[in-house]
């Protein structure tokens, strides 16, 4: 008898002093959305854990390819690129964190280059813009 007192006092201990497991990184993040080149103009309006995923593609033809520059938030306290870069093709990427309350735009240049001889881009740079209005 005093066995399994002793058993099922162990089995009880034991339970209650195993932590849960850790609660996901990710469960924070209320939604994600996703940007892409044909995101130019939007004004999205997000609350604060939000994620924003940009993907930019590059674009070729008519004797021209359009490379993209990283995109960047024009206010730290409202946005925060967690991760950015150039792609070897010539797209860019990044990861933004909505983290407070106010207004933050996301830009991007694309520029380009000539792939044919004799051929002159009309126009060199475009800029991309997405606003974000957080709350």
């Amino acid at each position: 008898m005093l066995g399994r007192t002793l058993l099922a006092l162990t089995a009880l201990t034991t339970a209650l002093v195993i932590p849960s497991a850790a609660p996901d990184a990710d469960a924070a993040v209320l939604a994600t959305t996703s940007l892409t080149n044909t995101s130019h103009g939007r004004t999205l309006n997000l609350p604060t854990g939000d994620q924003i995923s940009v993907r930019l593609r590059p674009i070729q033809g008519n004797g021209e390819k359009w490379t993209w520059s990283t995109p960047v938030v024009s206010s730290a306290d409202v946005l925060t690129r967690t991760e950015g870069h150039e792609t070897p093709d010539g797209g860019a990427t990044a990861d933004i964190r909505v983290d407070g309350p106010g207004q933050s735009d996301i830009t991007a240049q694309r520029t380009c280059t000539s792939t044919r001889p004799q051929h002159r881009c009309r126009h060199l740079t475009f800029q991309w813009r997405v606003t974000v209005n957080a709350h």
